[in-house]
């Protein structure tokens, strides 16, 4: 006799290519890319040196630890994505005064 064919749930992302939900995944990727867009925005004026540098470091380490855990090619497209704008975010933040630029020191 013939089985029924089970569907999927609906749980799973777009970013899951194996059809299997990825939630830690899913919000290191979110949190990496939002980081990284804030750190480059931020990067382009002078004087918000600290957001940048900042907003920059933590979305490296996240995105870092992300493409640590990735299942799949998507979410470390992403990932790699949001790792470029902080890094740059990152530097740019660093050249214009730091992370500490003119609080301490």
């Amino acid at each position: 006799m013939a089985q029924a064919m089970r569907r999927q749930p609906s749980t799973t992302s777009l970013l899951a290519t194996d059809g299997k939900p990825h939630p830690l995944q899913d919000t290191l990727v979110a949190v990496t890319l939002v980081l990284g867009l804030l750190a480059f925005v931020t990067a382009m004026f002078h004087h918000l040196h600290l957001l940048s540098s900042w907003a920059g470091l933590v979305g490296i380490l996240t995105g870092g630890y992300g493409q640590f855990i990735s299942v799949t090619t998507r979410e470390r497209t992403a990932l790699i994505i949001g790792l470029g704008l902080s890094a740059i975010g990152f530097f740019l933040g660093m050249a214009h005064g730091g992370l500490f630029g003119g609080v301490v020191g």
